[in-house]
Order: structure tokens, then sequence, then C-alpha cells
């Protein structure tokens, strides 16, 4: 399948809401025949100096367009792909194109593992002091909780690139795991300094009966 793209240094998810500012000319070009010609294009994510996964994308509103041609854009992402080929200028436009492979992703998983990660962002949001809103567990998927846990552009990358959602729930528990470890342990670490800090009264300890 060959795709107009649009290269970020972003990531995007299936079902997200894509907010875009376009000001160069190639990608103003491409936003008017979406519009015109109701043209999908892909996200490829430029990370580590290369492009291999992205989401496919639609065009949904142009909210703004201004004096000087740019535009603000909202469009929702669609499904994940492979990029096959890159063609830095596609035949007869200004921007780039390339053969993508679209993925095939589910989307099932148990009520059980799925409550089992809402238990682990309560407890996060809770050491962080950060506060919490509540989620559905029947509504919520592994991909609406990306952008809200903290997890770094690498292991965002990561999570674009499994397809099965128990597998992408696994890999947020894991996260969830290690991180409220850390959390938990530079809590305890920061409260003993602020103890040391401070005059404390000692009992005196009673050798009478120890024994050797």
């Amino acid at each position: 399948m060959k795709l107009p793209l649009f290269p970020l240094q972003s990531i995007f998810f299936p079902g997200e809401t894509v907010p875009l500012h376009v000001f160069e000319d190639r990608y103003k070009q491409l936003i008017q025949d979406c519009r015109e010609e109701a043209i999908t294009f892909g996200i490829p994510v430029f990370i580590n100096n290369k492009m291999e996964y992205g989401v496919e994308v639609q065009l949904v509103e142009v909210v703004t367009t201004y004096e000087t041609g740019e535009m603000d854009v909202v469009c929702v992402a669609r499904q994940v792909f492979k990029l096959l080929a890159f063609d830095n200028i596609m035949e007869n436009k200004l921007y780039a194109g390339g053969i993508v492979k679209l993925l095939e992703y589910d989307y099932e998983a148990s009520e059980e593992k799925k409550q089992t990660i809402i238990n682990g962002i309560k407890q996060l949001y809770a050491i962080m002091d950060v506060p919490y809103t509540k989620l559905n567990v029947k509504e919520f998927n592994s991909f609406t909780l990306a952008h809200k846990i903290g997890l770094s552009f690498e292991q965002e990358y990561q999570l674009l690139q499994i397809p099965k959602e128990n597998d992408r729930l696994n890999f947020i528990s894991l996260y969830l795991t290690s991180t409220i470890t850390v959390l938990s342990e530079v809590n305890r670490t920061k409260k003993t300094i602020e103890l040391n800090g401070h005059f404390k009264n000692f009992d005196p300890l009673d050798f009478k009966d120890l024994e050797i």
C-alpha cells in the first residue's frame, strides 16, 4: 500500500486524536489533497535516525487556516504500519511517500488483567501525588494509557510495535511494577535523609541479659 508520509519525532496510537500545525508548503499540499481526494496519510516515527513503524491517520477537520496558508488541523490515528520503502518526494508532489504494510492488531484482554493495570496506575499516581481520574475497565485499552503513565519515547515506540493487547498490557504492567518499586525506594530514601537532619531521642539499650 502506498501512502503520503508526514514524518515526525512523535508517536501517536490507534484511536488517538492527532492535532497538527501545518506550515511547510509540502504539507499544506498534503492536507489539501486529503481534503479534495479523501486520502489518508502516514506518520512514520523518526527515531534513532531511522523510520520503521508509524501510524496511518485520517484528516477530520481543518480547524484554522491563517493568512499565510498555515493550518491547524485535527486528524485521527487509525492503523499501525511497517514502512517498507521511502520516497523523499512522491511523483508530481512536494511531500514524501512510501510503501507500507498495515499491521493487524487486536484489543482483547480480560477484565481481571485490565483491573490489575488500573490498580497499578492508581498506586503510581498516589506515590507521585498526581490526581487520578477513574478509568472504566470496560472502555480503556493499552493505547489510551500510553501517554498517561510516564513511558519514555523509546518505551512508547516499543509499545506501538506490539500487536496483541494482552502483550501490550503485560508490557505496561512490568513498567508499572518497576517504576513503583523505584519511586517507593526514592521516597523511603528521601524520608531517611530528612530524619537524619534532625535530632533524635535514643532509648538507652539494656545489655544486662546479653549473651554471646
